[in-house]
């Protein structure tokens, strides 16, 4: 037998909500069944209070009364917790609880102890007692009881279910007073970039959560400045190795044509273009760009695709949704020539280019035909310096870089770079804006 169990909401706002509701709920049932309670015991003790005045009246009158006359006075003694029967009644069994013996007491104290006094239950009717006595006449004399509660006012239900609905709204409200912090503090946690200056979290509130908030900002600056210096690290260095490369490629130029300088040149080169890749890095990592304007986006990526084409590469352009987006052109052209280049040297000689919206957000897809990359490496060659054996040619060149700065200036632009395998073999990679 397959049994579903109950699961805990995965919002903490959901789950504080159900607490809450939870307590509010039982404690409003406890109030309830409090009242009620109250009011049942209250109304017993009244009704037994005004029993014994009232009876010994009613029994008083019913006695001294001739037999004929007993029948037009019981109107006016009958009560509505208890109306008296002239006769045995209905039959019962003997009433052994202690409500039975309190009104039977009642009953025999209000008559002086000149009437003994039997009760009996009856049987299949609730809590329906008769007590039977015989008049000075003989005749018998029974006083049915049947002790109910006293009915509530027809608004007080009404009331209680509007109480039930503001603690209910007053609850809610509560969640979301205390959520909301921790709901902002996990968007600013999620938009944090050290590479871009983005708004402190609002500092004003009570005192823990003023803390947090102080907390988070300092350590957005923390993270900001140690990136910083490490981007001016590595800048610094890519920038002074260029001096003594140089003069490196310079001797060996002035050598004699050999095969070792033809490798000693091949060496340099490929550590200039690896330095000259570091320093672009640095420079986009640390946020050098311009500023936004406001562009035709099919135009210019149609002028990127002729300038491929005129210089013979396979380059096309197979969907173009542009229009007018603002954005940083130069930033853009260099972000699309990256993947391009890329996508060329490593996808088969050939790229495709596609522009398409969704909505509000630009989406520029450069697509090739080559091996693809690994799933679970598709995050990592985002990040610099990592170059894939298994699918991408070690042969072929390559620093480790190009992903890494196309990624690094689509987050300048306010964008962002995400690759995934494409259908059928080979590698999208898409950037998003907007």
């Amino acid at each position: 037998m397959n049994t579903r169990r109950w699961r805990w909401p995965r919002t903490l706002g959901a789950r504080l909500f159900l607490v809450l509701l939870a307590g509010i709920i039982v404690a409003h049932l406890l109030s309830f069944a409090v009242l009620f309670a109250e009011r049942y015991i209250s109304a017993r003790q009244v009704m037994l209070g005004t029993l014994e005045t009232d009876v010994a009246t009613s029994v008083a009158i019913l006695d001294r009364l001739p037999a004929a006359e007993r029948p037009q006075w019981l109107p006016r003694v009958n009560r509505g917790n208890y109306q008296y029967i002239l006769g045995p009644g209905l039959p019962g069994v003997p009433e052994m609880t202690q409500r039975g013996k309190d009104i039977a007491q009642r009953i025999m104290d209000a008559s002086g102890g000149r009437f003994p006094v039997t009760v009996q239950s009856i049987p299949g009717d609730g809590k329906r007692v008769q007590a039977h006595l015989t008049l000075s006449d003989g005749s018998p004399l029974t006083i049915d009881v049947h002790p109910r509660m006293t009915p509530i006012a027809q608004w007080l239900p009404y009331v209680l279910v509007l109480q039930l609905l503001l603690l209910i709204v007053c609850c809610w409200f509560a969640v979301r007073l205390a959520i909301r912090p921790l709901v902002a503090l996990a968007d600013a946690a999620d938009t944090l970039n050290p590479n871009a200056k983005s708004p402190p979290l609002d500092e004003n509130g009570p005192i823990e959560l003023a803390r947090a908030a102080r907390a988070f900002n300092a350590l957005s600056d923390r993270i900001a400045q140690f990136v910083a210096e490490r981007v001016q690290i590595l800048a610094a260095i890519s920038h002074d190795l260029q001096t003594p490369i140089t003069r490196m490629k310079l001797r060996a130029e002035m050598a004699e044509d050999s095969e070792e300088r033809r490798k000693m040149m091949s060496d340099l080169g490929e550590i200039q273009t690896l330095v000259q890749e570091g320093l672009a890095y640095a420079r986009t990592a640390g946020g050098e760009g311009e500023k936004a304007s406001r562009i035709d986006l099919g135009s210019l990526v149609e002028s990127l695709v002729y300038d491929y084409q005129d210089t013979g590469k396979a380059v096309s352009l197979v969907e173009n949704a542009g229009g007018a987006l603002v954005t940083r052109p130069n930033t853009l052209r260099r972000v699309l020539t990256n993947l391009v280049d890329n996508a060329i040297k490593y996808g088969g000689g050939a790229a495709e280019l596609s522009v398409r919206r969704d909505r509000d957000v630009v989406i520029i897809a450069v697509m090739d035909r080559g091996g693809g990359i690994p799933e679970d490496k598709l995050e990592a060659v985002l990040q610099p310096f990592v170059r894939l054996e298994a699918s991408r040619n070690r042969e072929t060149g390559g620093t480790g870089l190009g992903l890494a700065i196309a990624h690094q200036l689509a987050l300048a632009m306010g964008g962002s770079l995400k690759l995934r395998n494409r259908e059928g073999g080979g590698l999208v990679a898409e950037i998003r804006i907007g």
